[in-house]
């Protein structure tokens, strides 16, 4: 059993690091490095985008653990147990300071890393969920988060009328409305999971014995679709999305590294694709990892301690039904034989006192029979 565990805890490190790095380096592949003709019924490799490929994937890969580790609330429990990263990095003399701790392990308790991590180590402690399963089962659940990330930015950058807002800034403006809706979607998934995980890991137990790679199967086949049906709204509704790709950061840092490189016309909607898939499957993947572990006290809950307490009034009777079985009583009552003794101590007084008295009075006869 510990081996397995630890196995499992190996491969989910191996998909925070995959999820990271070769996901979206996977993602732009499929989507701009092989070009179909089919009038020639032939495929070409696009070799000048491989650059803008790895630079944009290796970046939005650590943004999305960068954004998922600071809207999750995620912190070491080193950390926790330091109050926090101010006395740790040294921007505050109150090191190990009670009132810090107990602030600092309240925060993580209350966030949603560690409401998705206690969520994880109550449902697998017991063994009634496999570990993978449940990764896999909260990968599913946190798909509709991922439909909110990509709606919020896009209808704001095209629902608001050029009057109120000026073109070049609307951009600016559905960033603003990306992190307001991911700050709101990493705490909408705990209460999400705590109803549907059973559900969803037992279909997902379902999709491992189709694939094999199920744990980065639904991401990949989000990514196409969310990525086809994004751009396809967006031919719809005639957006120019050309006019945003000078504002990304890949663009920026591509530029400066490789300044002849090619970028791709569409890599903005690539760009909104990646910032609404990696960071919730990096987030339910890190609280994953936070769950597999023993948790202290202070992490479990008043719950945790309620149910403690609960069992040991259970396992109480039995306790006692065993005491009473050895001679003992559980309860200790007053000893009411002692009266009893009394009582006979005072009849044996009175008998000795009556017996003396009798030799007293028969005395004085006794002394005139001579």
């Amino acid at each position: 059993m510990a081996s397995r565990k630890i196995r499992q805890r190996s491969m989910l490190y191996a998909v925070v690091f995959l999820q990271v790095t070769l996901i979206p380096i996977i993602g732009f592949s499929l989507t701009y490095l092989l070009e179909m003709d089919r009038d020639n019924f032939s495929v070409a490799v696009r070799t000048e985008l491989v650059n803008w490929i790895v630079v944009a994937g290796l970046l939005y890969g650590v943004l999305s653990l960068v954004l998922a580790l600071l809207f999750g609330g995620y912190r070491p429990t080193a950390v926790i147990d330091r109050g926090g990263w101010m006395p740790v990095l040294g921007l505050s003399r109150r090191k190990g300071d009670p009132a810090l701790i107990d602030r600092a392990r309240l925060s993580l308790h209350g966030s949603p890393y560690g409401r998705m991590a206690r969520l994880v180590h109550s449902k697998t402690t017991d063994d009634e969920y496999d570990l993978i399963s449940v990764h896999g089962g909260l990968q599913l659940l946190a798909v509709p988060m991922q439909v909110l990330l990509i709606a919020v930015p896009l209808l704001i950058m095209e629902g608001i009328p050029d009057g109120i807002i000026q073109p070049e800034r609307a951009f600016e403006l559905g960033m603003v409305g990306y992190m307001i809706a991911l700050w709101v979607a990493v705490r909408m998934q705990p209460v999400i999971s705590w109803r549907l995980v059973g559900i969803a890991a037992m279909f997902r137990t379902v999709l491992w014995r189709v694939s094999r790679f199920s744990w980065v199967l639904p991401i990949l086949l989000f990514w196409l679709i969310a990525r086809t049906f994004l751009a396809a709204s967006l031919n719809w509704l005639e957006v120019d999305v050309t006019q945003w790709n000078e504002v990304q950061l890949e663009t920026v840092i591509l530029n400066a590294i490789v300044p002849d490189s090619a970028i791709p016309e569409t890599a903005v909607i690539d760009f909104l694709v990646a910032i609404s898939v990696l960071p919730m499957a990096t987030f339910t993947t890190l609280s994953v990892l936070g769950g597999a572990y023993d948790m202290p006290d202070w992490m479990k809950g008043q719950e945790h301690g309620l149910e403690n307490l609960q069992m040991e009034l259970l396992d109480a009777p039995q306790e006692d039904s065993e005491e009473g079985e050895d001679g003992f009583s559980p309860f200790t009552l007053p000893d009411f034989s002692k009266p009893e003794d009394d009582e006979q101590d005072e009849r044996d007084d009175e008998e000795s006192e009556e017996e003396e008295s009798s030799r007293m009075i028969d005395l004085p006869f006794k002394l005139f029979e001579d």
